[in-house]
């Protein structure tokens, strides 16, 4: 008469021992989580009195950003400014000016982000008085020209005025479109002497 029981103590045994090796050879091999900077949204740098510009073809200012206060953050490639300022410039036509209390520019520069109190300014010209817009924020697109909010916009120029809901901006062809909601007034200017 065989005792199984006795035959199978060894295998249970030897099942037990593979299963607990497999266990230990699984827990020492984990990787040990990276504490690398890349993987966190921690600055890498910081300024102060910031100045960015681009030039188009013809060695020309195309914009210009400032700042009193950049931080860069490595893991995105992106900075957060403080009071940003940036100003559109082209040939022949006034300057555009944006400003605003918070800022973040992406990686490259494509696009700017601005919000709090932002204040969009054409200059004056010989025709026309400053045109000045409020909105809360702003996403423009420096490279391109454009710009754009979904927010509620309100525009003075003169002693004209007009608000709505959403813009669009194209400083290539000096147009700023509002999308909804439009109401104003309309003063004609006194002729110039």
């Amino acid at each position: 008469m065989k005792h199984w029981p006795s035959q199978l103590f060894p295998i249970i045994l030897l099942a037990l021992l593979a299963a607990l090796s497999f266990w230990l050879q699984k827990t020492v091999d984990q990787e040990e989580p990276r504490h690398d900077s890349k993987l966190r949204h921690d600055p890498d740098a910081i300024a102060e009195n910031f100045i960015a510009r681009r030039f188009n073809e013809d060695g020309q200012v195309k914009y210009r950003l400032t700042a009193p206060y950049l931080v860069h953050y490595p893991d995105d490639d992106s900075s957060e400014l403080k009071s940003p300022v940036l100003t559109s410039y082209r040939p022949e036509a006034p300057p555009v000016t944006v400003s605003s209390k918070n800022g973040k520019v992406t990686s490259k520069g494509e696009t700017v982000y601005l919000w709090d109190d932002v204040i969009l300014t054409r200059a004056a010209t010989p025709t026309r008085p400053e045109m000045m817009a409020r909105m809360p924020d702003l996403t423009a697109k420096p490279d391109a020209g454009t710009a754009f909010t979904n927010n509620a916009v309100e525009i003075t120029q003169g002693q004209s005025w007009v608000k709505g809901i959403g813009a669009n901006l194209d400083n290539n062809n000096a147009t700023l479109v509002l999308q909804s909601q439009v109401t104003g007034l309309y003063i004609r200017p006194k002729a110039l002497k």
